[in-house]
């Protein structure tokens, strides 16, 4: 892939662009082996880059993207050098307010696009909450390792009768709660704790039983997570804590395990669950290797 065919790929993905959030570009699925470093998305007005391997062709890449905004909708340009020890974040053309946010199906979201680390929002999830948004009405729900509570707004907003908010981080947590803020939800229904999942099991079952668990882990976090070993941890505990007929949203974004590592974990020490589905991906996240992807699998208390 050239650079021309990148802008015709940027163009050909941002016609009918709105406010909502969209990745117009998406080179770490391993589609496009000369631009497999590179994410662009589109925020509103920003157009905002990440860069995971340094690349030679940089400036010519920044030129191809100012011509680009002076046609779209964008007039802020925001490059973020992930292959640099401390991620520095450059705006290239613009200015960034400091209130900014993703907006997706009518949900809005607080980002720190200044952040060296994520931006308090995945993209990539969007269709596993649309499903949490379709299937929590009158639910008691479980959403762990909550970060900034996504999963819960998209519940809330469908109707679900409650929301345990479960992550380690507290910043993550109060972020969350302003979230509902921003979609003025009530949250005397929800709450934000901020738990050692490993360590908390007694205080989370009291909660419980949950009709809709959302286990959505890092897939290595030094010190709290591992998915190779931890996982089993979290699934060993599934038939304490969910309630008849309970759903359960299963999330696995390693791109080095596979949909059959969560089944076979879930058939072995909770095989009441039963699998159902895996949930598509959005197609601007399509991968080289599916298997590498986003995993959302659907499973379901049958007995």
């Amino acid at each position: 892939m050239t650079l021309q065919d990148l802008n015709a790929h940027i163009l050909l993905n941002s016609k009918d662009l709105s406010a909502e959030f969209k990745r117009l570009f998406h080179g770490r699925g391993g589609l496009y082996d000369d631009f497999k470093h590179l994410t662009i998305d589109s925020i509103d007005t920003i157009l905002s880059v990440a860069l995971y391997d340094k690349d030679a062709k940089e400036s010519e890449l920044l030129e191809l993207l100012k011509s680009f905004i002076k046609t779209s909708r964008h007039n802020t340009i925001v490059v973020q050098r992930r292959y640099k020890k401390d991620f520095p974040v450059e705006v290239v053309i613009g200015e960034l307010s400091d209130e900014i946010f993703a907006l997706e199906n009518g949900m809005k979201f607080r980002l720190n696009l200044l952040s060296n680390r994520n931006s308090g929002y995945f993209a990539d999830m969007k269709n596993g909450r649309e499903f949490v948004r379709e299937s929590a009405k009158d639910k008691s729900v479980l959403n762990l390792f909550s970060y900034t509570c996504a999963f819960s707004v998209a519940a809330i907003l469908g109707g679900a009768k409650s929301v345990s908010n479960i992550d380690m981080s507290k910043a993550s947590l109060s972020i969350g709660r302003l979230n509902h803020h921003l979609n003025d939800l009530d949250t005397r229904g929800v709450s934000f704790l901020p738990y050692n999942i490993l360590k908390s099991f007694s205080r989370i079952k009291k909660k419980g039983p949950y009709d809709l668990i959302i286990i959505d882990p890092p897939s290595f976090q030094r010190g709290s997570f591992e998915a190779t070993k931890d996982y089993r941890k979290i699934i060993a505990k599934l038939p304490d804590i969910a309630s008849d007929n309970c759903i359960l949203l299963a999330c696995l974004n390693s791109p080095e395990l596979n949909s059959s590592f969560l089944k076979e974990l879930i058939s072995e020490l909770a095989p009441e669950f039963e699998f159902k589905e895996r949930l598509a991906n959005l197609k601007e996240f399509e991968s080289l290797d599916e298997e590498r992807s986003l995993k959302n699998l659907l499973f379901t208390k049958v007995r």
